[in-house]
């Protein structure tokens, strides 16, 4: 076997093991949390924890791939997830009484979601992926906005005739006696099923990492890589800068709408408020992916959970809560980014142990 072969082997094998690490993780992670639950020892606080750490690390793997792997930087994150979860939500809500079978609806919802959310994400990307940097990330800031504020002015109705569609009120959706509001404006859809639970979380997680990270070790990934690391030369080697650009955008967006949809039949009202989906929330995301590295898959899981859970666990401290918080985040960035605990987290004897926790995408893979 020639030298490639032996590189293209190393590095498939490399991955593979990365992912079962990766994937092994979360399954412990996954079975201690049941053994807690079952126990009684797990606290209320931490059990309406789980299913945001999930798709918060979703959210911010997905964003990964367009944040690390592309390097673009996208600050509508937040605006996809809203789409995947109004459209999920919409669906459920319609579908209640004709789909009886939960797994059915919800798997449906999902699907729906996420398809939203690609095409959406393609039209965008059509739109604004020629810019990049800061215009970039202004557009799409926009976007996200752009989105939420549509959302908080329509009003959707369902009756005999079919959907009646508003931009004033719900008297003017002029719906029949058998008919019901489904979107209520800037009061959003209330009564979606709770469908969402820790298992399929989880498993939509699995999933959505295994998805990325294949992306990101195939053929296509390294197109992608290669644009990141230089636009000129990819494109004088043939390859479709437009294309890649795409289908990571559309990709990223579709898991986003995932953890839309997620979000959306976990609670029992939906509203498209800045602090669901706004410009904060995708900063949020962001800070996920930076902290956790960028590039490092397994990093953005670890850094959405840490600081999904830190807030909460830091509200003894009051007025200092927020404070504590972002000394950790500085604290954390240092240690993360600084040449010299690099350094040290290398040469250390545990260093197993740090590794274990990353498998970044070094601009060679």
């Amino acid at each position: 076997m020639n030298k490639t072969g032996l590189n293209s082997m190393n590095k498939f094998n490399k991955s593979t093991i990365n992912n079962i690490i990766t994937i092994a993780l979360i399954i412990v992670v996954y079975v201690i949390c049941q053994i807690l639950i079952s126990t009684g020892v797990m606290s209320n606080l931490l059990q309406g924890l789980l299913v945001p750490i999930c798709y918060y690390s979703i959210l911010a793997v997905s964003l990964n791939l367009t944040v690390g792997i592309l390097g673009e930087l996208s600050l509508g994150h937040a605006g996809f997830m809203c789409i995947g979860a109004f459209t999920g939500a919409f669906f459920s809500k319609c579908t209640a009484t004709i789909l009886p079978n939960v797994f059915l609806r919800f798997t449906l919802a999902i699907i729906i979601g996420a398809l939203s959310a690609a095409l959406l994400g393609a039209l965008i990307g059509v739109a604004v992926l020629r810019l990049r940097g800061d215009y970039l990330a202004i557009v799409t800031l926009a976007f996200g906005e752009i989105i939420k504020n549509v959302i908080n002015v329509l009003y959707i109705g369902l009756d005999s005739k079919g959907f009646h569609f508003s931009m004033k009120d719900t008297v003017s959706l002029n719906l029949l006696d058998d008919g019901q509001v489904i979107l209520k404006g800037a009061q959003g859809i209330s009564g979606t099923p709770q469908n969402t639970s820790f298992t399929i979380a989880v498993l939509l997680l699995i999933i959505t990492y295994l998805l990325i990270s294949n992306l990101i070790h195939s053929r296509s990934g390294r197109a992608i890589m290669a644009i990141r690391d230089n636009r000129i030369a990819a494109e004088s080697v043939g390859i479709d800068i437009t294309k890649f650009k795409l289908l990571a955008f559309s990709i990223s967006a579709a898991m986003a709408g995932v953890a839309g949809v997620l979000y959306s039949h976990n609670i029992s009202s939906l509203t498209a408020t800045p602090k669901n989906f706004g410009y904060n929330q995708s900063i949020m995301i962001l800070v996920f992916v930076v902290l956790g590295g960028m590039g490092n898959i397994r990093g953005s899981i670890i850094a959405a959970a840490v600081l999904t859970l830190l807030p909460e666990y830091l509200r003894f401290m009051q007025d200092y809560r927020m404070l504590i918080y972002a000394i950790v985040l500085i604290v954390m960035m240092i240690f993360n980014w600084n040449p010299t605990c690099v350094t040290w987290r290398k040469n250390h004897p545990i260093k197993g142990i740090f590794s274990l926790l990353s498998n970044k995408t070094k601009k060679e893979a």
